[in-house]
């Protein structure tokens, strides 16, 4: 069996774990988050820690949505109904991450954009001695806050914080009966 269009790999029969509670005025999402999105790469079966001035080569080796994007990822495999608001880089990662996103695990990004000029951030992780090491790099992200003022109505959100800064929308949707996280 294969998972159809707009179904990520892990949804071919969507479950609904909250469908025995779920009533007509019910919030369009279970959970609506904000955050950085980033672009992994992972490579896994290194023999040792790379060696400056050698070339190591990995056996295995993936790429996926990471930051927020892993929660929000995790959470519409548990077949939430999920919705993200970040900044994508007007790049092939950006793209990327938002076609796996939107088209492949089925998470809503209505709430998100895409920023011209501001390239995706990075992360390669690499596994090795049962450990991992990981390189990141990424410039500020967009002044404009990815979420809006008023995030859609949802069961719960949660929220990536930058310390010293408020974010607004938070007393407004914690007001409006979504939990917070």
């Amino acid at each position: 069996m294969t998972a159809s269009a707009g179904k990520g790999p892990y949804c071919q029969a969507h479950f609904d774990p909250l469908a025995e509670l779920r009533r007509s005025d019910d919030p369009p999402w279970d959970v609506y988050l904000t955050g950085t999105v980033f672009l992994d790469i992972i490579f896994t079966g290194l023999d040792s820690a790379p060696v400056r001035g050698t070339e190591s080569w990995a056996r295995g080796m993936g790429s996926s949505p990471g930051g927020v994007a892993n929660m929000a990822t995790a959470l519409a495999r548990l077949g939430l109904r999920t919705s993200l608001a970040a900044a994508f880089g007007d790049d092939h990662y950006g793209e990327y991450c938002w076609d796996a996103l939107e088209q492949g695990e089925r998470i809503d990004l209505s709430a998100s954009r895409t920023e011209p000029g501001w390239h995706s951030p990075v992360t390669v992780s690499m596994a090795y001695e049962g450990e991992r090491t990981m390189v990141s790099h990424g410039h500020e992200p967009p002044p404009e806050e990815p979420a809006p003022d008023c995030p859609p109505r949802a069961r719960a959100a949660v929220a990536s914080l930058t310390p010293g800064t408020r974010a607004h929308w938070i007393a407004g949707a914690a007001s409006r009966g979504t939990r917070i996280f």
